[in-house]
């Protein structure tokens, strides 16, 4: 438990500094969509560039554990879209809700958590987590978003319409153009690796403080619940995870237990900067972070001794 929350603690601290100076009007009532928007132009992409422009293949190939993780994560996020669409949402707010169910907080959590628990060697599938959360789930609704948009009516039409839009999106081009300065073989030079370091380090503060400002200033009555999400995301994503990798792709005991633990972590701030980003109702994806985050103390905790991480070596 101790720590977990050494990990999750300054996450709230982060959110209640947003919370105390909208509350104080410290900041203004723009300044949560203006940090947001800055995260999703500047600072996302920076992390995205870097994290694909100096990833090799023979680091993120672990084909069991990519099928383990990914797999209950888009299971997750294909549930949540039917059952909303079903419920006559729309698709651009099914995709965000989809992806508030899969989109596990990989990087502000994950990575020092295995780090914590499993040593040096616990980075590398929490690399490979975080590229397909971001990557991967982020890009698939992405397409989703931009089709629900979509007003043409005509099918090619409609098709050039979302590939302009995503050809014009900076979270879509900074991974391909990092992906695409990797198969160059150069390096990125010391400057400009510092230069994306710092706008990368930025990242996740900006986004917690952005879901303050946002809680700070937007109180909602009789709104719709964030359990079904929540639930979904601790518990319906790591059990399938588990299933698959310890049953049935048998990975070592590391690698298992780090799919487990990954697939488990509360709703990162990616849903939320979209909904924000899109002009959405973000009340529901706000809550479910912050349920999520809260009830991930319980659920993570459990299920580090489930797992007996003793015997995995660090």
């Amino acid at each position: 438990m101790l720590t977990i929350l050494s990990v999750i603690l300054p996450i709230f601290a982060l959110i209640l500094v947003g919370f105390i100076c909208r509350r104080t009007n410290k900041l203004g009532e723009k300044a949560a969509s203006e940090i947001n928007a800055m995260v999703v132009w500047l600072c996302l992409p920076a992390l995205l560039f870097k994290v694909t422009a100096t990833t090799t293949w023979q680091e993120i190939w672990h084909p069991g554990f990519i099928v383990a993780f990914s797999a209950g994560m888009l299971l997750m996020f294909v549930a949540i879209v039917a059952w909303r669409l079903r419920r006559g949402h729309g698709l651009v707010a099914a995709s965000i809700d989809g992806l508030s169910a899969g989109y596990a907080n990989t990087g502000y959590i994950g990575i020092p958590l295995c780090a914590l628990l499993f040593g040096h060697v616990g980075l590398q599938p929490a690399l490979i987590a975080s590229l397909l959360v971001v990557c991967v789930l982020f890009a698939i609704s992405l397409v989703l978003i931009e089709i629900g948009l979509q007003e043409e009516t005509q099918l090619g039409k409609a098709v050039l319409v979302v590939l302009k839009a995503l050809g014009k999106h900076p979270l879509v081009l900074s991974p391909l153009a990092g992906a695409a300065w990797a198969a160059t073989g150069l390096g990125l030079a010391e400057p400009v690796m510092r230069f994306l370091d710092l706008l990368a380090a930025a990242t996740t503060p900006c986004a917690l403080i952005s879901l303050g400002l946002f809680l700070g200033q937007k109180a909602e009555k009789g709104s719709e619940s964030a359990w079904p999400l929540v639930l979904v995301k601790l518990v319906g994503q790591p059990l399938v995870t588990w299933v698959l990798a310890f049953k049935v792709f048998v990975l070592p005991p590391m690698w298992a237990a780090s799919a487990v633990l990954l697939a488990a972590l509360p709703t990162g701030t990616g849903p939320f900067m979209l909904a924000e980003f899109y002009q959405r109702e973000a009340g529901l994806i706000s809550r479910t972070i912050l349920v999520s985050t809260l009830g991930s103390l319980l659920t993570l905790t459990a299920l580090i001794l489930l797992l007996d991480l003793s015997h995995v070596a660090a």
